[in-house]
């Protein structure tokens, strides 16, 4: 799948800044910092990508870009959507909890879904909700909403990999969990996006 598919019209211009400014702001171009790389004392992406931002200075966003183009074989980016779900949505009742809440996307008009190697995004213009899964074959759903909203969210205290915006959250025990409060939220938070 094209990483065009899976993104807003935003996203996709967001990303095509960020490649066509890469080296105007890291100071040099990608495969001059895939050299710098080979230099690092980790080999875990995680680690090196700490090592670039310590090191050198570089954000997130540009030290995956630099992975990615140091190790091919190992990236499993956004063209390979169904790997990256795969691979996070392993564990069968996690993945029912997932396909529940797409069942309840499918009612919302616009919805773009985008898998991401932590988790599954939602968005509209912006990014409303995101799901991961949770040990035990549980879910967590964050939704562009105030907790308030409904008894069922609570406040998004941990920091998630996912957009900030998210700031209420539900913990989903199984693909029931996900009703039609459930789809009345999700829908509000499409409204957000």
């Amino acid at each position: 799948m094209k990483r065009d598919a899976v993104l807003t019209e935003r996203q996709q211009k967001w990303f095509a800044t960020v490649e066509a400014n890469f080296e105007k702001a890291t100071g040099r171009p990608v495969a001059v910092w895939v050299e710098i790389l080979k230099g690092c004392p980790e080999t875990r992406p995680k680690a090196q990508a700490a090592w670039l931002k310590a090191t050198h200075g570089i954000g997130a966003n540009h030290a995956a870009h630099i992975l990615n183009a140091a190790r091919p074989e190992e990236a499993m980016g956004w063209d390979d959507a169904e790997a990256l779900r795969a691979a996070l949505w392993a564990e069968p009742r996690s993945l029912a909890i997932l396909e529940a809440i797409e069942r309840a996307a499918a009612g919302v008009d616009g919805v773009i879904s985008g898998q991401r190697k932590g988790y599954t995004a939602f968005s509209r213009a912006v990014q409303f909700a995101a799901t991961r899964p949770l040990k035990g074959g549980k879910a967590l759903l964050g939704l562009k909403l105030e907790p308030s909203a409904s008894p069922r969210l609570s406040e998004a205290v941990r920091r998630e990999s996912w957009s900030e915006r998210l700031t209420a959250v539900v913990e989903l025990d199984g693909p029931g969990a996900v009703n039609d409060e459930i789809a009345r939220l999700f829908a509000a938070a499409a409204k957000n996006g």
